[in-house]
């Protein structure tokens, strides 16, 4: 999956030691709701377990930079269901450097291609923190739609925030 700046290629056993980093960083952890570090040994048993996305549900795709081929983050379409054609979708920028500069929406506009086109799926869905403003500006762009909100769903140290929910419906 190839755009202008970036391209989506799926993840190997070779990036575990990336997604430790990034996946035990525990600034992420508030959006992955990780609550402990991940093991290289659980990082590698994850990454094969995932090889046949029909089987597993999910789809893990490493965004790289296309002048360099450097990894900078993570897409992933979980949950899928194939007789019903819908996935979740969740994203991550893993590299902060990196945020900001429109990679997330052109990763997630080559995935509703793929989704739509490849997979034939009917639909998308994202779950956002509401106080995630750069997320959610990313989904809405992207021509998601607000279609619920779940309330205090999510405790963040001393305090309760909602949950967004967002839907694409791929084919109108």
């Amino acid at each position: 999956m190839d755009n202008k700046t970036i391209y989506l290629r799926p993840v190997e056993p070779e990036d575990a030691s990336l997604l430790v980093l990034w996946e035990n960083n525990p600034d992420n952890w508030r959006v992955s709701g990780t609550e402990a570090p991940f093991s290289y040994h659980a990082i590698r048993e994850y990454i094969n377990s995932i090889q046949n996305f029909r089987e597993s549900k999910e789809l893990r795709l490493i965004i790289c930079l296309k002048e360099t081929h450097q990894p900078i983050g993570t897409l992933d379409l979980f949950d899928a269901n194939f007789k019903h054609g819908r996935a979740h979708i969740g994203i991550l920028i893993a590299d902060e450097l990196e945020r900001g500069k429109g990679y997330a929406k052109e990763a997630i506009r080559s995935v509703i291609d793929y989704a739509s086109e490849s997979l034939d799926f009917y639909n998308l869905s994202a779950n956002v923190l509401e106080d995630n403003l750069p997320s959610i500006k990313v989904f809405e762009d992207t021509g998601f739609e607000l279609v619920g909100t779940r309330k205090e769903w999510f405790k963040d140290k001393s305090k309760r925030v909602n949950e967004r929910i967002y839907q694409l419906c791929l084919r109108k």
